[in-house]
């Protein structure tokens, strides 16, 4: 049995984080961490019987005395990133779902995982369709260069673009170089109609709106044509196969990995 612990587990994600520990069979919740509802049982989250775990605030304190060794971390993104080196001081495995990290904090984990020797899975997105539309969508930038990403999103979630978005992004730049797109005169009349700029030119569109859960798609323009690769998660149960995945992992790993494509895709 892996013991896991859920950090943000009152919020969306993390409540169905919560219901997908409960029910694998290799994994033990042992811990539940949220600055709301502290001192509840984390049962009352799902609307059932007390599992005598209640939520605390401190998560260094709830990491020791629970034991955990895995930490699931849905919060937010001013706040991951300390999360995420408290777990790993700690001694206990990051699984990281939540968005919005710098490079400069990307940087002080994965000097910290190494020093650690301890595995830590930052993933972008956990839904295997939206890593197969990653993948797919880096190959046709070999033939389809000139490309623009546009993602979808609930109007509660704090940062923009996507990671998923920036994940995109990264693969096809790896993939296409140096190549520039775009008009070198466009005029925007209203500041940020085009989208926010990447390397190259290519540019990511971000949508806010209730409705939405996790929208993506990559559209590639060539001459008389386009191609567009899409991937709709229309609910939260999409990425739970995929956080299973990396809480199963990440113990025999060492480091900083980020991506669950690393782990899937040869």
């Amino acid at each position: 049995m892996i013991k896991v612990a859920i950090s943000g587990v009152a919020g969306r994600m993390g409540r169905e984080v919560l219901k997908t520990v409960l029910a694998a069979e290799d994994t033990e919740l042992c811990a539940a961490i949220d600055v709301f509802n502290e001192g509840l049982d984390a049962g009352t989250l799902l609307g059932g019987e007390p599992l005598g775990i209640k939520i605390a605030s401190n998560l260094a304190e709830a990491l020791t005395a629970s034991g955990a060794e895995v930490m699931v971390d849905f919060t937010g993104p001013r706040s991951v990133t300390a999360n995420v080196l408290t777990a790993l001081k700690a001694g206990v495995r990051p699984v990281v779902g939540t968005t919005g990290m710098s490079r400069e904090d990307f940087i002080k984990v994965s000097e910290l995982a190494s020093n650690m020797h301890l595995g830590c899975i930052i993933a972008p997105n956990f839904a295997i369709g939206a890593l197969l539309m990653i993948k797919f969508a880096a190959e046709a930038a070999k033939y389809f260069p000139h490309v623009e990403i546009i993602e979808k999103h609930h109007d509660q979630k704090l940062d923009a673009p996507s990671g998923t978005a920036i994940k995109t992004a990264e693969m096809i730049l790896e993939q296409r170089g140096d190549f520039q797109q775009g008009l070198a005169l466009e005029e925007e009349k209203i500041i940020g109609a085009r989208g926010g700029k990447m390397p190259g030119g290519l540019r990511i569109h971000s949508v806010r709106l209730p409705g939405c859960v996790a929208h993506q798609e990559v559209i590639f323009g060539g001459v008389g044509q386009t191609l567009t690769i899409k991937h709709d998660s229309i609910a939260r149960e999409s990425f739970m196969p995929g956080v299973l995945t990396a809480i199963r992992a990440v113990p025999r790993l060492e480091g900083v990995v980020y991506g669950l494509e690393n782990l899937l895709f040869e």
